[in-house]
């Protein structure tokens, strides 16, 4: 019985030593206890996959939407397609997926992911905007067309709609060609 009360005293004791000596990880900087003015002024860059430790429910979801607006579709579309594994109920992960292949000309994947945003939200201006779009890059301006004006109907003040129209119209006119030509 005495030596049960020595393990018991040795365990409390090792208890208290490894809170201390967490709690000195917090003060020793390890995590941040306040933000750091100087990264508050740097400029946002890119995260490469290695440099992630951590991966909150959205951090794919962000780290998509980084890449979509650098121009990385190719990644963009692999982090949009963690995330829509990751939440199959966030239409704003699939319409982003549904972007990333339109512009990697993967049009039948895109028309998946468009759907499956349509079937959680509905037909939004964002998602008919959005499929016109990606019927524009495809080259069937008609499809674009009743797209963007079934979005237009919904909201005529939409900056972006109504340029997506000005866009196709300047479009329709410029493939016209001379048959000399």
């Amino acid at each position: 019985m005495l030596f049960g009360g020595y393990v018991r005293i040795f365990r409390v004791l090792g208890l208290g030593l490894l809170a201390i000596g967490v709690s000195g990880c917090v003060s020793d900087g390890l995590w941040p206890s306040a933000p750091d003015p100087i990264a508050a002024n740097t400029p946002s860059t890119i995260e490469e996959p290695a440099d992630v430790k951590y991966y909150p429910s959205d951090e794919p979801l962000r780290l998509a939407i980084q890449h979509f607006n650098a121009g990385h579709y190719g990644l963009a579309e692999r982090y949009f397609r963690d995330a829509v594994e990751k939440a199959p109920r966030d239409a704003t992960a699939w319409v982003g997926l549904a972007a990333c292949y339109d512009r990697i000309n993967r049009f039948d994947l895109a028309d998946r992911a468009y759907s499956q945003a349509i079937k959680l939200v509905g037909e939004t201006v964002d998602i008919l905007n959005n499929q016109g779009y990606s019927y524009m890059l495809r080259g069937d301006l008609t499809a674009a067309r009743k797209k963007f004006l079934r979005a237009y109907e919904r909201e005529p003040n939409n900056p972006t709609v109504v340029n997506n129209l000005k866009l196709l119209d300047g479009s329709a006119r410029f493939i016209r060609r001379d048959p000399e030509q």
